[in-house]
């Protein structure tokens, strides 16, 4: 790692420098933890209010020149995209490790009717089953299972633990996360007789290109077709995607989001963390689900849907914002109850002196 003055790091991503350009960088860290020799970034929601920070360098925006105020200290490198300025000068300090050129592990368990392609690396403890297809310079990681007849595509990288249940379908330069489990059998019974009677899984799980699939997640196989994974599409740790499931390209699903069974999605579709999903739902292209919604229909095109059951996003805060003025509400309507009382008695007193009052 190569210490960087300001101006070098303001020359690497083609910032506008505020500042002498002499300090010297040796590292990156957040915001609220940088000291004077490390760099940070200044972003979105951390942008607004009175940001504060020790770091030496701060990548920001032009409209947030003046964000730290008159009594910081840090070089300002001004950038139009402070997040990819930031991670490109990480890259710097700290760069990805390499693969390490293991080739293949004489304790992992290979069938010999497996075939894999050029510059692959297979660590002690894999297996890999019979006939299955592995395309170059795929890398699995120990204790790795991969199922008789999958079909990898390449560069993919399956990690520590992963389970390949047989026949998966993986595209190319997908990341599959340690103990992430793609194909076990989708939640499918009838109740027969008193008892719950298990359903057949048949089919499989196909995982599109450049998917990456994150740790402890399952990704259930179809009881007849695929479920599919579509191209690009991010999901986090321990997300559960149900049997014949077909999901769009470019989707992100936060940890803990859950799709029951013959969900569909379109393409963009985003999900933050704890999202419920029902069977059969739709979420249509470029929508978004808050956290902790729950879906039961479709979710339109472009909008964005939070609470339960999941809404639009404005019509949901409504709601939220009257149920908290709610106890207010019922002691204001107490007092009016009690007043409609009051106007109720006196008005029949007046009808009593009404009856009783001799005509002139």
């Amino acid at each position: 790692m190569t210490a960087l003055s300001t101006r070098e790091l303001a020359d690497l991503v083609g910032g506008d420098l505020q500042g002498q350009g002499t300090r010297l960088i040796v590292d990156v860290a957040a915001l609220n933890g940088a000291c004077p020799e490390h760099l940070t970034f200044l972003d979105g929601a951390a942008a607004e209010g009175k940001p504060r920070t020790n770091a030496g360098a701060v990548f920001l925006a032009e409209k947030h020149r003046n964000a730290l105020g008159p009594d910081s200290t840090a070089d300002l490198i001004i950038t139009p995209a402070p997040l990819d300025a930031f991670v490109k000068a990480m890259l710097h300090y700290r760069p990805v490790a390499a693969t390490p050129t293991i080739g293949i592990s004489p304790s992992a368990r290979i069938s010999p009717t497996a075939t894999l392609g050029q510059d692959c690396h297979v660590f002690p403890g894999a297996t890999i089953d019979e006939h299955v297809e592995i395309g170059d310079r795929c890398v699995i990681h120990p204790g790795a299972f991969i199922g008789a007849g999958c079909r990898i595509g390449d560069d993919v990288t399956i990690h520590a633990n992963a389970v390949l249940y047989p026949k998966m379908l993986v595209g190319r330069r997908v990341i599959i996360h340690a103990t992430a489990v793609i194909g076990a059998d989708g939640f499918g019974f009838q109740f027969q007789n008193g008892q719950f009677v298990r359903i057949p899984h048949t089919g499989t799980v196909r995982i599109e290109d450049d998917v990456e699939v994150g740790a402890g997640t399952t990704i259930d196989r179809a009881m007849i077709g695929e479920t599919v994974v579509g191209a690009g599409t991010k999901l986090d740790n321990q997300v559960m995607i149900g049997h014949n499931c077909r999901l769009g390209k470019h989707n992100a699903f936060a940890s803990q989001v859950g799709l029951a069974g013959s969900v569909t999605t379109g393409d963009y579709v985003r999900c933050g963390g704890q999202v419920g999903v029902a069977d059969h739902a739709h979420l249509g292209t470029g929508c978004s689900v808050g956290g902790k919604a729950g879906v039961h229909g479709i979710v339109p095109d472009g909008e964005d849907y939070h609470g339960y059951p999941a809404g639009p996003a404005k019509e949901t805060y409504r709601i939220a914002m009257a149920v908290q003025k709610a106890p207010e509400m019922r002691k204001q309507l107490r007092v009016l109850e009690k007043q409609v009382q009051e106007l109720q008695s006196r008005l029949a007193e007046l009808d009593v002196l009404r009856v009783h009052t001799p005509a002139a």
